[in-house]
This record gives structure tokens, sequence and C-alpha cells, in this order.
């Protein structure tokens, strides 16, 4: 089974239109969006109503629950980098304000349960960083507490895939950590797009540590177009520069 899944598009239409032609290219058997549809560009309706025109399983991230709440809009701050949150639609708040925190899948392999958790920042927060050097003791126990043998997540918008063998007395039990980068506001010095192909085959095992195919790929867009729509609008353009140098 090939399952796609993106995250952190941040309002980039051109980069969202660029990875789903990639991924419908490859005809992927199921496609989860991690969160954080909005934020720091000027197209966040358009790309919730792709991910619902496109009925994508998706998660709520940090910033799709910064949009107003109902009867708050009076109140709200619309400058600076505030502005990207005020122009979402009252459908489109009503969709990101009721997303669920996390996805779980179980598949039953080999005689094996593999547990698969979809987050957006780690399963403890939406807003917690799950890095790729922090210590593996802490992020073993984040994954045992959390009964995850796959967790996936986002937020930090650098992708990496780490194999802990967290089994007892010479018997393995690997887990697997993968951050899938970001679709549309990549900052691991890379200004492609970033989203993950995992591969789920029969003989997949808690008890091998390539059993699992996990594939990161980087595909380009129209990066001066989104940056540059950032420059036309009230957004910082910082924002910009962020996304011509990847950071």
């Amino acid at each position: 089974m090939k399952i796609a899944l993106l995250s952190d598009i941040h309002a980039n239409l051109p980069a969202m239109e660029a990875a789903f032609a990639d991924i419908d290219s490859r005809k992927p058997d199921a496609v989860y969006c991690l969160g954080d549809l909005v934020g720091y560009n000027i197209w966040p309706n358009e790309v919730v109503q792709e991910i619902q025109r496109r009925n994508i399983a998706t998660l709520a991230g940090n910033h799709d629950l910064k949009v107003p709440k109902p009867g708050s809009e009076n109140q709200v701050d619309v400058s600076g980098k505030n502005y990207a949150y005020s122009i979402v639609g009252e459908q489109e708040r009503e969709y990101l304000l009721t997303l669920p925190a996390y996805i779980r899948l179980e598949f039953l392999l080999c005689g094996e349960k593999l547990n698969i958790l979809f987050v957006h920042g780690s399963p403890r927060s939406v807003n917690e960083y799950l890095l790729e050097d922090m210590e593996e003791s802490l992020l073993s126990e984040i994954m045992q507490e959390a009964n995850a043998d796959i967790l996936c997540f986002g937020h930090s918008h650098k992708p990496y895939h780490r194999t802990i063998n967290t089994g007892v007395n010479d018997q393995n039990y690997f887990r697997h950590a993968i951050n899938i980068g970001s679709v549309g506001k990549p900052k691991d010095n890379n200004p492609n797009g970033c989203y993950v192909l995992l591969t789920i085959n029969a003989d997949c095992s808690i008890t091998s540590k390539e059993a699992l195919q996990v594939e990161f790929i980087r595909f380009e867009y129209d990066v001066e177009k989104a940056a540059k729509a950032v420059e036309d609008s009230p957004l910082p353009n910082e924002f910009a520069d962020m996304l011509r140098k990847g950071y």
C-alpha cells in the first residue's frame, strides 16, 4: 500500500498545485494531510477548498487554529503576519476549527500489529517540535506512550527519517519517526517543496529495520510567483525571502 503524506502547505497555492500534480502521477492508494493549510501567504481559501474537493483526511495544525473564532472577527489584528489569518473565509474557518488532532491507522501484517500515528507537532501537543537531534530516549518515550510504531509529523518543516530500536532482551522492536517536511514553506535551505511517500509491504514488520519504505519527494514549483504574491500583499516581505531561500 502506498500512502502520500503532505503537510505545512501554508496557503502556498503554486506549491500545492505542483505537489498534487506529482502525487497524482504516482497514484498512491491514500493521501493524508498533517495540517497547517494556512498562514504566510495569500491563498488560504483556495488551498482549503482543494483539500476538501479531494476529500483528503486532514489534521489541525497550529496555524489552522489561529484563524478567527466565530464572532471574534472584529477583535482580530489584521496587520503584518496576522493578515494571513484574517483573509480566511467563514466556511473555511469552520472547517479548520473542527479538524482532528491525530489520525491512527492499524495494520495486521505477518501476524503482528503495526500502528501508524499521524500528528502535526507531536502526540502531546500541536505546538511541540520533534527535531532530528532530539535525545533518543525522549523520542522513544513519546512514541511508546502514543503506541506508535510509525510516527509521522510535520511542524518543523525539516524532513527526516529516524529509526529507533526499542526492543529489550536482544529482541528487535523498530520504531520509525518521520518528519514529512513542508509543501509550501521548506526550512532546510532547499526551496523545493517536499512530501513523503510511504510504502507498506505485506512483509512489513516491527522486527526489521528496513521493512518500511520511506521516500522523500522534492518537487519544483513557481517559487517566484509565491514570493511575489507575498510582496504584493500586506504580509511581511521577509516571508518572500524565506520562500526563495528555503529557510
